[in-house]
């Protein structure tokens, strides 16, 4: 196994690596302590994109661990960015099929969100979305559903935060805004453009905030065909858990591997401590 040397930022995981849904995975609270005893920076990303950075700060307080919202990305945040980065954002229109945690960086970037059935019409022309940006949502329902599609196919962008086709929780795995995104695709035939891992895009902007260099970056996650194949694609290294969607099996028929291989976080914090 590589030495665990020579690592000046983590861009951390949070589904399956430091929770399942409201459960702190155990040793949480020591795991972030040992990275700030040892200076080790890190940021919370994630493809979650139901949650803004407060509620997310909020959740980890629950837990006992402190943060701010500067160690968080989420998807949502890295999708506003991207946006920010290709659109004008005033004079943009956007249908979120999502929660707060896709709005409120959008909002906060200037863009002009769109309601339910706000659309182009011929006398309306100028009410619909220019790009429909589809999260997590735990409200979905066939009316939202139905906008985004109808915008879509009036001619409206695809963008995904995430393509996860499932989400561990504390009841078990489930569907993940993957599977929603499949959904819509069939009804409109155009495919997402898709921000979160395994793209590259939401582990630049991680690298940015940290001022860390690919060599000295590692990606904890527990997703093989997200979090560490956006490592591989990003050309960083990577730690995969064992305590979230993808197992031992999975590694065995991969044709990338993570660098580093580790039950859980209680592993990798020895494994910083033992590095010392």
């Amino acid at each position: 196994m590589d030495s665990f040397k020579n690592i000046r930022g983590l861009i951390i995981d949070m589904d399956g690596v430091l929770w399942h849904g409201d459960q702190a995975m155990p040793g949480l609270e020591i795991f972030f302590q040992t990275l700030r005893d040892l200076q080790i920076r890190f940021i919370l990303a994630t493809n979650n994109a139901s949650l803004t950075t407060a509620q997310y700060v909020a959740k980890l307080a629950r837990m006992g661990v402190t943060v701010s919202k500067d160690e968080i990305l989420t998807s949502g945040i890295a999708t506003a960015i991207y946006l920010t980065n290709h659109e004008d954002p005033a004079t943009t229109r956007v249908y979120v099929l999502g929660e707060d945690g896709a709005k409120q960086p959008l909002l906060d970037r200037g863009f002009t969100l769109t309601d339910l059935y706000q659309l182009n019409t011929p006398s309306t022309p100028n009410q619909g979305a220019n790009i429909v940006v589809c999260g997590k949502d735990q409200t979905l329902t066939w009316d939202k559903l139905a906008t985004a599609t109808l915008n879509i196919r009036a001619g409206a962008k695809f963008i995904g935060t995430n393509a996860d086709t499932t989400l561990p929780t504390e009841y078990g795995i489930t569907h993940g805004n993957g599977a929603i995104l499949a959904a819509i695709q069939v009804a409109t035939g155009v495919e997402p453009i898709i921000i979160g891992k395994p793209e590259p895009i939401i582990y630049q902007q991680a690298m940015a905030l940290l001022n860390t260099d690919p060599s000295e970056t590692v990606a904890i996650g527990d997703r093989l065909e997200t979090d560490i194949l956006g490592a591989v694609r990003t050309g960083i290294r990577s730690l995969m858990v064992l305590t979230g969607v993808s197992s031992q099996s999975d590694l065995d028929l991969s044709d990338y591997q993570p660098t580093w291989v580790m039950p859980d976080i209680q592993a990798i914090t020895q494994a910083l401590l033992n590095e010392q």
